[in-house]
């Protein structure tokens, strides 16, 4: 791999499409990733609830969704959701972990709840998972399937591109002010890619430690490092577009994605660790 001559955007957008999860048919494939991943591999959530191996919840009919599809497949490798605030709605860390959360910052959306979404249910399918030291993590072994080696050196980027996915969403639907219920590692991740989520409370035991975070999403965004930003410009520039051609759905022309000019240059000594064999 020619990393002077290949952009992270390119690289990625070689084995992978970053989705809405809009359609029926794509919503199922979000709930088969949390399925295996919340149920199967991790048993957060009890499976013989979810007898057609969907993972689904309360929460799912007020948020939006976002899905990495792997191309040469179609599988869905990653997915995250925004759960939408309102007036009389709680969101999920409100209903499960109230006590930890920062209540006088999460007054101050009063009135303006219409602003505020949770990220959560963040999850990467155990395929497009391959370092045997990560394999107790649900973001970061890789299966039986075949897969070139130029293709696995992708998989880590995985949950960077849903989060980024979820981030781009948030902004695109005027829901700027993000709240998460994090494992310790998440913000430390996330910090080394130059997103910085401030914290939102103080820790509290939900399928292990959690801690409450949140965000603003511009200027999160407005501190990661180069080759990310370039990666969620070019993700925000093609939701923008689907959301566009939704728009106008009569039209008899369908749109054609934008992308970002990759600019060519090296990559941060972040994203080589991140990439490293």
């Amino acid at each position: 791999m020619d990393k002077k001559n290949t952009s992270l955007v390119e690289e990625f957008q070689r084995y992978f499409t970053i989705e809405q999860a809009l359609t029926q048919e794509q919503l199922n494939s979000v709930y088969r990733v949390r399925y295996r991943v919340y149920c199967e591999e991790f048993q957060y959530e009890p499976a013989d609830a979810c007898p057609n191996q969907l993972e689904t919840d309360e929460f799912d009919v007020h948020s939006r969704h976002c899905v990495v599809v792997h191309k040469a497949t179609g599988m869905p490798a990653g997915c995250a959701r925004l759960v939408l605030a309102d007036e009389q709605r709680l969101m999920p860390m409100e209903r499960h972990c109230a006590s930890a959360i920062d209540q006088q910052l999460l007054r101050s959306f009063d009135g303006r709840r219409d602003t505020v979404c949770e990220f959560s249910r963040l999850g990467v399918d155990g395929a497009f998972r391959r370092r045997p030291g990560e394999r107790e993590s649900r973001f970061g072994e890789i299966s039986a399937l075949e897969f070139s080696s130029r293709e696995q050196r992708t998989f880590p980027l995985v949950a960077m591109a849903t989060i980024l996915s979820a981030l781009a969403l948030s902004e695109l639907i005027g829901r700027p002010h993000c709240f998460a219920m994090m494992e310790p590692f998440l913000p430390r991740l996330l910090r080394r890619s130059g997103l910085l989520a401030r914290p939102a409370g103080q820790e509290t035991e939900y399928h292990g430690i959690r801690s409450p975070f949140y965000w603003e999403t511009r200027e999160g965004v407005s501190t990661l490092e180069p080759e990310f930003k370039e990666f969620y410009d070019a993700i925000l520039a093609d939701f923008s577009v689907s959301a566009t051609s939704e728009r106008r759905a009569a039209s008899t022309q369908s749109a054609t994605p934008a992308r970002v000019q990759p600019r060519r240059r090296g990559w941060s000594p972040f994203t080589q660790a991140l990439l490293a064999n």
